[in-house]
């Protein structure tokens, strides 16, 4: 997921919606057991965030009714975390306007990071009344549908977001989620490949296809698939653990073992990394009973 960077100028504003759509509420994995871990943008370090706050106050200052300036400032407390500065500025910007697609879409997701996901669900549907061809807005809505369990439902939106947008790698990663749940693994293969088609640069897609291709027996595929992964992020304990379960399942039990220890060391309540640590190092169970 890209960060853009905020622009105070009119030309930067219709971005705005992107900008907020990197904390958007995908989830990495698919299986019941990873942790869900929702996007979030990096923190800035450097003041910059502060500065355009500053700068977007006096514009907004200047122009107190231009909707699009109240986005744009929504976008830049969302990317310093403050969630609730964001949604009042995304709710003036919809009192303002209230066909702005973006403005509900961004709230919507500035909602799920502080776990309001029926608020969420709300204003991705308004986002879609306001404009039915706005493909964000079925994206963030079928995230939602997804951890409802409402997996048809969310597989029909992301259809309609593929269909709107062919190029965007989160809707296929999204849809690869979905089939996932729906043990429909060799469907959900070809959606992460078209994901990391179009954007090779993120780690979430190659852990989610490794989960798939466990799922069909093809381990040194997803051996590969963590690997690169974690080349992009080697903090992730998941990620980790599952390349254990991708080498144990591969009889090379010193190489999962070595994935579950750092799993472990980055997690310490890793169930999966746990219970494979307790398999490799002699325990009575096994991936093959």
């Amino acid at each position: 997921m890209t960060v853009l960077t905020l622009r105070a100028s009119k030309a930067g504003l219709i971005g705005a919606a992107l900008v907020a759509a990197a904390l958007g509420g995908c989830e990495t994995y698919g299986n019941a057991g990873a942790p869900k871990q929702f996007a979030v943008l990096e923190t800035d370090t450097t003041g910059a965030t502060n500065v355009n706050i500053a700068s977007l106050s006096e514009v907004i200052q200047r122009n107190p009714n231009d909707a699009a300036a109240y986005v744009t400032r929504g976008a830049a407390y969302a990317r310093s975390g403050q969630f609730n500065d964001a949604i009042g500025d995304f709710t003036k910007a919809v009192q303002i306007d209230p066909n702005s697609a973006s403005a509900y879409n961004n709230r919507a997701l500035a909602n799920r990071q502080i776990g309001r996901n029926d608020a969420a669900l709300g204003d991705f549907s308004k986002a879609i009344a306001a404009d039915p061809n706005y493909g964000p807005a079925y994206i963030g809505r079928a995230n939602v549908l997804r951890a409802q369990g409402d997996l048809d439902g969310a597989g029909n939106d992301l259809n309609q977001a593929i269909r709107l947008t062919p190029e965007s790698a989160e809707a296929y990663h999204a849809r690869g989620l979905v089939r996932q749940k729906q043990n429909q693994n060799t469907q959900a293969i070809g959606d992460f490949d078209a994901a990391i088609d179009r954007n090779p640069f993120v780690a979430a897609p190659y852990a989610a296809r490794g989960q798939s291709l466990i799922a069909t027996n093809q381990f040194d595929k997803a051996i590969e698939d963590y690997n690169a992964a974690l080349n992009v992020n080697n903090k992730d304990a998941t990620s980790w653990a599952y390349r254990g379960v991708a080498y144990e399942k591969s009889n090379r039990r010193k190489e999962a073992m070595e994935s579950y220890q750092r799993a472990a060391q980055l997690d310490p309540g890793n169930a999966i990394a746990k219970q494979g640590l307790g398999r490799v190092q002699g325990g009575v169970g096994s991936l093959f009973n």
